[in-house]
């Protein structure tokens, strides 16, 4: 992409918004699948950290969301 004249830095930022969208759809997965005591057994996550684990999700959604306004809508 340099080749043909695009600003490294702005190439660099649109391919992190880029990425940024799959990080949903591995957290939340994530997720649902570490509190299940049938698919993890003894290693199944406690409610704690299962709530606690909500709590980062949601926020690293958030963030991303607020990422990808602030890149390509402003």
């Amino acid at each position: 992409m340099l080749a043909i004249g695009v600003d490294p830095t702005g190439a660099l930022v649109l391919s992190q918004v880029i990425l940024s969208f799959g990080i949903p759809f591995a957290l939340v997965p994530l997720v649902l699948l570490t509190r299940r005591r049938d698919i993890m057994g003894a290693l199944v996550n406690r409610r704690a950290t299962t709530s606690l684990a909500v709590v980062v999700a949601a926020l690293i959604i958030a963030l991303n969301a607020f990422l990808l306004y602030e890149t390509l809508l402003v």
